[in-house]
């Protein structure tokens, strides 16, 4: 594999990467929750899924997955499910809007645990990432490639995930006085889980 095909395969990955999706609404869920340290702690989570996710792919585990439908259609449906629980979680909270009893700082250590949870289980049950793990990686690999060509592409998708979840963090934490405020915090839990209940829902539907 030339360095041209691999900064070629990286630029369209990070394209991907800064699209939203479930994982960039977890991170951003927990961010809202516990802060910069509880967004890591679901970026954590994310990041080890989609690891497992890509070096399936990389063993052809992946293939496994997508052509053993009754397999693949749990996957998608324990996925699902998960993320509409986000969704509901996350409107639980804009409609009650009693921030200011919560402890931000002290809630984020006692549950990083269920935290990293929350990011590994919505990343690992999702299985449009291994589906793009296998639609991708094939295109920028040729007969000649190795096994190690594979893992470093789809090891090259989920740090840049991690790259573009921290950066969003990042964000989160310097305007973090803003989105304290009652009214933006409830709007912003509102949309959040708004929007994890409709990635959900497509991705109990969608073929």
């Amino acid at each position: 594999m030339t360095w041209s095909t691999y900064l070629a395969f990286a630029g369209t990955m990070a394209f991907l990467a800064m699209m939203p999706g479930p994982d960039t609404m977890v991170v951003l869920k927990n961010a809202l929750t516990g802060g910069a340290r509880g967004g890591g702690w679901a970026c954590a989570g994310i990041s080890v899924a989609n690891f497992l996710q890509g070096t399936a792919a990389a063993f052809g585990l992946g293939a496994v997955i997508t052509r053993y439908r009754p397999l693949f259609e749990t996957v998608k449906w324990l996925g699902a499910a998960y993320l509409v629980f986000l969704g509901i979680q996350a409107l639980r909270g804009a409609w009650r809007g009693n921030y200011e009893a919560l402890d931000d700082v002290r809630r984020a250590r006692a549950s990083r645990g269920r935290r990293f949870r929350e990011g590994f289980l919505s990343n690992i049950t999702n299985p449009k990432v291994i589906v793009l793990y296998l639609s991708v990686l094939p295109q920028f690999l040729t007969p000649a490639s190795t096994l190690g060509d594979s893992l470093l592409l789809a090891y090259t998708v989920a740090a840049l995930g991690v790259v573009w979840q921290v950066a969003l963090l990042f964000f989160v934490h310097r305007v973090r006085a803003w989105l304290q405020r009652r009214r933006v915090r409830r709007a912003m839990d509102g949309a959040t889980g708004m929007a994890l209940m409709g990635f959900g829902a497509a991705l109990a539907f969608e073929g």
